[in-house]
């Protein structure tokens, strides 16, 4: 069967050869003209004069657009219409677009847009949490608060207590392929507009406001983008109208991208935010009862705010059973670009917090940080079902897939302790009594896949966890210049949209008379090897090699009401709409022989290459053949939508995942602590993908996810100046991580569980959670950190070398 291969990404020659071909790269039509936007210099105040005569009259320019040039809808926002495409007098941050200016050229449209005269009348703008708080200045009218049990009296009553307060960092997107678009006038007034996008049916909806048609006189499609990580899902909007209005306006194709500076200004970044806590432990180190404040900083317009929010309140818990907790969030409306989703999508902000109460106590507690977490799981489901079982250790899980080779997998009823590549493990640590509640979550969900003992176990013992504690409290002990840290961090994460409509999926599929097959769905391919995936689900179906497979570009009139590709889910959603498509073919295919060879349909077998009925063997290509003859329809559409999805967020509770998925890191760390210089040594990471679709990809995005986080809460710091100017716009003063900052042991490894719950090929999503792995990087610096005194680091975070540096400050020196 295909599905399980560690085959490569089907673009991968393309990608190395350079041959991929972008929305960039697309040959346009002749005449094609190109677009920038004229941006606003000040964060706040109104327009009081615009003379746009100088970039009228510049070189190559051809039109000039301001918000009264607009045919319809001024509006590219993907929530509550509060995110117009050029201002219409008020402005709200540095960077908005003010004017559109239309060109012959990529770069004399920008050199015309820098000749705008354009006055304001200057206010001052709000910048910071307590600006907006003073002039309360939010999205939603007051805080929204999650409740489980009374987490007031539940701290009171503690043994011990624990409060503080952190700065949680947004992050830039960075993808290596900035956004873009192009717009092609059609006859008839229909528009086909290629984009840059993680969400086609939102920029087709949008693009058909502006221009005043229905959404089916406008096609939109996407081939592939050069990376996206939630910032294309709703970014992409305003260049996709901006070539679709001026397209229309001038009778020729539109195309337009924004350099990379203009880019990281004009666009919204992932949102930061300020978690105060106060928890309280009983004498073992048990929660009793945690109540966190989130600030959480949402920018100009409310984009996709709320539900990032939300999430970020849905993930407080992590992985950790709260007798009580009281989550309160606010939404705080600022003079910056408009935060916007990012992987995870707040997931991982809510994550951060517990597990710095988590940190936090083990330091007061006096406990190993890696068994008070383990004291404070989730209950372990029940026997039955998928049972977790390791199948090699990480380094031999990750080299296998990286060579292609197949990655073992194990029968629940094999002795693990006869396979000579896995290590016999003792059993975990007695857990505490379920409390009063259940085994549920602070939103009323139960927990029933819970697989981070097994998961925390084998790692401990792959990664040689307690060896290397104990020689690291040696070598601290010894140098006084160098610390090292080590930290442990897992991970749960919740599958599904938390609006509820959008977990639903289409596909269209095409047997051709010759056997080859045409494939399209709703979901977009970022670099994360959806398409190969869902691929390979289809080879499987008809039991053919994926070289018979053709996926094309994401196309809005193949299949409609596509929701973003985001979420983690589309493989889930993609993969089985694809599932059920092929499924409708074959079984025609396999009624159509068996009632040619007097036989069951149930009889007819799909495998290698082949289709067997009774005694007759055809080949796939032969039998399709002889099905076309047979006048049976070889196309077929698929739907999927997901199961078990209830929720109620104003009341905060319900189910609002179809399932978790589990993750877990060791991650080493070296500080200087002169300067605060840092760097990571070694990561070992244990993640949970289910059954996994393709080894070989799932582990690409485990080892991006981690970095990427890693980098977000070590290097990656967003600079505002007091007029509200991001000075952090480019690379020379925004530090990615680069190939050299990942770790030199870098040991990665599959659970080798199925997904307890009726997934494709009971796979599991894999694209968001691995980001959150990071977090460990974050928790061993201040290990390191606490090695240089006897107070709680407190770090912040990003953790640069300055924040380290100020940390080690205030340890040696009691503050």
């Amino acid at each position: 069967m295909t599905v399980s291969k560690p085959l490569p990404h089907d673009a991968a020659p393309l990608h190395v050869s350079g041959t991929a071909r972008y929305v960039d790269d697309i040959p346009a039509p002749k005449g094609t003209l190109h677009l920038a936007f004229g941006l606003s210099p000040i964060a706040k105040g109104r327009i009081t004069a615009m003379d746009l005569s100088d970039v009228k009259a510049a070189p190559g320019v051809v039109m000039v657009m301001t918000a009264g040039d607009l045919p319809f809808a001024n509006d590219v926002s993907p929530s509550i219409h509060d995110e117009p495409l050029l201002s219409d007098g008020a402005v709200n941050y540095v960077g908005q677009p003010v004017f559109l200016v239309v060109a012959t050229s990529h770069l004399a449209a920008r050199k015309a847009a820098r000749l705008g005269k354009v006055e304001y009348d200057e206010e001052t703008p709000i910048l910071t949490i307590e600006e907006a708080l003073a002039a309360d200045s939010r999205f939603e009218e007051g805080p929204r608060i999650y409740r489980k049990g009374d987490a007031e009296a539940a701290i009171a009553g503690s043994a011990h207590v624990i409060e503080g307060s952190f700065e949680l960092g947004g992050q830039e997107h960075f993808y290596l392929e900035g956004q873009a678009a192009l717009a092609v006038p059609n006859e008839g007034g229909d528009m086909l507009v290629h984009s840059s996008t993680q969400h086609p049916t939102e920029i087709q909806h949008k693009v058909a406001d502006a221009l005043g048609v229905p959404m089916h006189a406008v096609r939109v499609e996407t081939r592939r983008m050069g990376g996206g990580f939630g910032g294309k899902e709703s970014q992409g909007n305003a260049l996709a109208v901006a070539c679709a209005v001026a397209a229309r306006a001038t009778g020729k194709s539109c195309r337009m991208r924004y350099d990379r500076d203009d880019d990281m200004v004009v666009t919204g970044k992932r949102h930061a935010f300020r978690i105060a806590y106060r928890a309280g432990f009983d004498a073992e180190g048990h929660i009793q009862g945690v109540s966190f404040l989130h600030h959480a900083i949402c920018g100009w317009a409310q984009d996709l705010s709320l539900p990032v929010a939300d999430r970020a309140m849905l993930h407080s818990d992590n992985a950790y059973l709260l007798p009580a907790a009281r989550i309160e969030s606010h939404r705080l409306k600022t003079n910056t670009q408009s935060a916007t989703a990012f992987r995870g999508f707040g997931g991982p902000q809510g994550m951060v917090g517990i597990e710095r109460v988590m940190d936090h106590a083990a330091h007061v507690l006096g406990l190993d940080p890696v068994e008070l977490r383990r004291r404070n799981y989730y209950e372990a489901p029940a026997e039955g079902g998928s049972a977790p079982r390791p199948a090699a250790s990480p380094r031999s899980i990750s080299e296998k897939a990286k060579r292609g080779e197949p990655v073992q997998r194990v029968d629940p009823q094999d002795d693990l302790t006869s396979l000579g590549n896995v290590r016999q493990v003792s059993s975990p640590p007695p857990v505490r009594p379920v409390p009063q509640g259940g085994n549920t979550t602070p939103y009323g969900m139960e927990v029933t896949d819970f697989e981070l003992h097994g998961m925390t176990e084998a790692l401990l013992e792959s990664s040689d966890y307690a060896a290397r504690k104990a020689a690291i409290e040696k070598w601290n002990a010894g140098n006084r210049v160098i610390k090292k840290g080590i930290a442990f961090s897992p991970v749960k994460f919740g599958i599904s949209f938390t609006l509820t409509h959008l977990n639903q999926a289409g596909a269209l599929v095409h047997v051709y008379q010759d056997g080859s097959v045409h494939l399209n769905h709703g979901g977009t391919e970022m670099g994360q090897g959806l398409f190969q995936k869902v691929a390979q689900v289809a080879a499987s179906r008809f039991g053919i090699p994926p070289e018979m497979i053709r996926i094309t570009a994401t196309d809005t009139a193949k299949v409609p009401n596509t929701s973003a590709t985001a979420a983690s889910s589309g493989s889930d959603l993609n993969g089985m709409a694809v599932k059920a498509a092929c499924d409708t073919i074959r079984d025609r295919m396999a009624e159509f022989l068996a009632e040619r060879h007097q036989a069951e349909a149930g009889s007819v077998r799909f495998a290698d290459g082949h289709v067997e009925v009774g005694e007759a063997r055809y080949s796939f290509a032969e039998a399709a053949a002889l099905a076309y003859q047979g006048r049976v329809s070889l196309s077929a559409t698929g739907f999927y939508k997901t199961p078990k999805i209830e929720w109620d967020r104003i009341k905060g509770h319900g189910r609002p995942f179809f399932y978790f998925a589990y993750g877990a890191a060791v991650t080493e760390v070296a500080v200087d602590t002169l300067t605060g210089e840092n760097r990571i040594l070694r990561a070992d990471i244990l993640h949970d993908a289910g059954a996994s679709l393709n080894p070989a990809l799932d582990i690409g995005q485990v080892e991006g996810g981690y970095v990427q986080g890693a980098g977000w809460l070590t290097t990656e710091e967003l600079v505002w100046d007091d007029k509200g100017r991001l000075r952090t716009h480019a690379p020379s003063t925004y530090k990615i991580p680069a190939c050299s900052d990942r770790p030199d042991v870098f040991n990665v490894a599959l659970w080798d569980a199925e997904n307890r719950e009726d997934t494709i090929y009971r796979s599991k999503a894999v694209g968001e959670p691995p980001f959150m792995l990071g977090i460990s990087a974050w928790l061993a610096l201040s290990n390191a950190v606490a090695a240089c005194g006897n107070g709680y680091p407190a770090l912040n975070a990003p953790a640069t070398a300055e924040e380290v540096w100020k940390a080690i400050r205030r340890v040696r020196d009691g503050i």
